[in-house]
């Protein structure tokens, strides 16, 4: 076929190809770290985090109050989250309380609100947390640390599905499920007259213990190297990263971990930053010679132990300020001083160099 002389193939020839489209690469650093194998987002494999797992998928499927225990570390708000998640109230809001972390004069603002002018300085309304849990789940983390004096408040509110706002007398119907979580042995507070019988029963109604991580077997080990990439990657190191070499491993093995997960996590993310070359050592880890050291007397003495080094430390990086020292820990002023006491640590506590421990121990 022509046109004016010339074939149409000729003016097909001088239009321009199409480019040609090379396959995008996949970014590897937008890449989701694989988690270690586990249930409702949490971590775990071992027999101890298979009999956990059991018990929480009864404790999911219901609507009772929920009082979690467990040490310092090992995850017990990543537990309740899983509550609220695969629970029927999973599209209500979640609100979580801090009750360590509360002063003892805010606690009744805190958690029913207040109307305008209820006391000096309350210039709007404020919504409590209870009430912005309509519909959802309530978190009372550290729930051993509220005061004993605002524990009564609290008891009447779960009885009575109801809260009255500091400067009204109006109740408000609330629609909520309980989910506490606690460090301490609360019946032992409770023997003790720290901690209401009333009140305890009424959050006691179903029951978990999340287990300690030197409990949990291989799980240190899965969790060690899902953090080792996750902070390769947020530090912006070419994967793989440092890899964890033989001694870390057995140190990491033998170790305590008196601060669970948490403890966990920040020695690996210390150890990724500091490390030099292609393996992580026990010495990135800050746990030289733990491999060799022999079985600790006791879990309490180990734990103690952190917990000292942790508040002398942070004592010291707060100019042995008390409440600028609670507010860093999350804690309260009465449950800092708690923990002084019980550890025999005073304020002006000075941790030891290196060379004063060494004198020490000759």
């Amino acid at each position: 076929i022509t046109l004016k002389g010339k074939r149409l193939t000729d003016h097909q020839d001088q239009l321009p190809r199409p480019a040609r489209l090379e396959p995008k690469r996949q970014d590897e650093s937008r890449q989701p770290v694989p988690e270690p194998p586990g249930q409702f987002g949490i971590c775990g494999s071992s027999v101890a985090m298979a009999d956990f797992f059991r018990s929480l998928s009864k404790v999911i499927a219901s609507d009772a109050s929920v009082l979690i225990g467990g040490e310092t570390g090992t995850g017990k708000e990543l537990v309740a989250r899983a509550i609220h998640r695969h629970s029927r109230r999973h599209d209500a809001p979640m609100t979580v309380v801090n009750c360590g972390s509360i002063s003892s004069n805010l606690v009744q603002s805190e958690l029913f609100g207040h109307e305008k002018g209820a006391f000096t300085g309350a210039t709007y309304r404020k919504i409590g947390s209870v009430e912005a849990a309509d519909k959802g789940v309530l978190f009372l983390d550290e729930i051993g640390d509220l005061p004993l004096d605002q524990q009564a408040s609290l008891l009447r509110t779960l009885q009575e599905k109801s809260v009255t706002r500091v400067g009204s007398t109006v109740p408000i119907p609330v629609d909520f499920r309980v989910v506490a979580a606690t460090h301490v042995d609360l019946e032992k507070q409770v023997e003790e007259g720290g901690f209401r019988s009333d009140l305890y029963f009424r959050l006691n109604v179903l029951s978990l213990h999340l287990p300690a991580l030197r409990e949990r077997g291989d799980d240190i080990l899965h969790l060690a190297e899902y953090f080792r990439r996750l902070y390769t990657r947020e530090d912006g190191r070419r994967a793989p990263g440092p890899m964890l070499s033989r001694s870390a491993i057995a140190a990491i093995r033998k170790y305590r971990w008196p601060g669970n997960v948490r403890e966990l996590m920040n020695r690996i993310r210390r150890a990724v930053v500091m490390s030099e070359g292609d393996l992580i050592n026990e010495i990135d880890l800050g746990l030289a010679g733990v491999a060799e050291q022999p079985d600790p007397s006791s879990l309490t003495d180990a734990r103690n132990n952190f917990e000292r080094s942790v508040l002398a430390d942070a004592l010291q990086a707060n100019g042995h300020r008390v409440s600028t020292t609670a507010r860093q820990l999350g804690v309260s002023r009465v449950t800092l001083y708690r923990m002084m006491r019980r550890l025999n640590l005073d304020p002006g506590h000075r941790k030891p160099a290196d060379s004063e421990r060494c004198l020490q121990r000759s």
